[in-house]
């Protein structure tokens, strides 16, 4: 009779062991390649599961001056513990100016110690760039491991202070633009002579581009289209007038198979503006 009771309970603490509650934040430093910007830097996890669904925001950072917030998503495979996780677009940044963020993949599985306290549980694991490169397309980011850690409390909560340059000055509209993809890259030059032009970027308010000068190679940002809010602004804000007033760039949009060539202008009382607006493209029924 004792060991017919003791199977059943065996297995259901088997199956209450296998799938952990890894929900809340989860904190480690992260080894750079050497020469990268930061060698070594903090970043925490705030992990939200639903089933099988990880949803949540990353932030990287080395002080408070230096830091980039990222939202992820991706899986959770209760049977082995594993997580897949896909950082798909930053929400914020403060980073050196010859600095580019690497937009990550996260393989890690879940660790008990021996031990029941919080800081006993880890995730481990290693991390990668789909195609590795950084967000420019140019800077190697070298693969690395990571461990993190449970914590009970987020201890980075950077605040976004939006400079006079892009608050106190007129958003002009340039143009909107129509898209049927979920993904845009953009490609900003100088317009025209070489002048010293240097520009910001922002995105639904968000930097993605910090006090970048323009030459003939392109500072190069990538829209993701948020299907839950139809209209993207981005606009380019000049930090400077160069040699040659006003800030004057040359704008390069390419949405799928769509090519856009804008000229922008910035001076100390407006911004240029453009609007992108999203439509699902048409179904296309096959004999048709």
């Amino acid at each position: 009779m004792l060991r017919q009771l003791f199977i059943p309970v065996f297995l259901l603490l088997s199956v209450l062991t296998q799938a952990q509650d890894i929900n809340g934040i989860w904190k480690g430093k992260l080894v750079m390649a050497p020469g990268a910007c930061f060698p070594v830097y903090n970043i925490e996890l705030q992990l939200q599961v639903a089933g099988s669904r990880i949803t949540g925001t990353a932030y990287h950072f080395s002080d408070s001056l230096n830091y980039v917030k990222e939202n992820f998503e991706g899986t959770y495979k209760k049977d082995s513990n594993l997580l897949l996780i896909q950082e798909i677009g930053i929400i914020t940044f403060r980073i050196k100016e010859d600095c580019v963020p690497c937009i990550k993949t996260y393989r890690l599985t879940f660790h008990r110690g021996g031990g029941n306290v919080i800081t006993d549980e880890q995730l481990r694991g290693s991390w990668s760039t789909p195609s590795g490169k950084a967000m420019d397309g140019k800077t190697v980011c070298d693969p690395g491991t990571l461990v993190l850690n449970r914590f009970e409390k987020a201890t980075f909560k950077p605040e976004l202070k939006l400079p006079p340059s892009l608050t106190k000055r007129k958003a002009e509209l340039v143009k909107e633009i129509k898209v049927d993809t979920g993904n845009i890259r953009i490609d900003f030059y100088d317009n025209g002579q070489i002048d010293g032009d240097t520009i910001s970027v922002y995105a639904n308010g968000m930097p993605v581009v910090s006090n970048k000068r323009l030459t003939t190679q392109p500072v190069s940002v990538n829209i993701k289209i948020d299907l839950k809010r139809t209209e993207q602004e981005v606009i380019m804000v000049g930090e400077n007038l160069g040699s040659i007033p006003p800030n004057t760039a040359l704008m390069i949009v390419t949405a799928g198979t769509k090519r856009y060539q804008l000229y922008l202008t910035s001076d100390e009382q407006k911004n240029a503006m453009v609007r992108f607006i999203y439509e699902k493209p048409p179904v296309v029924v096959k004999g048709q």
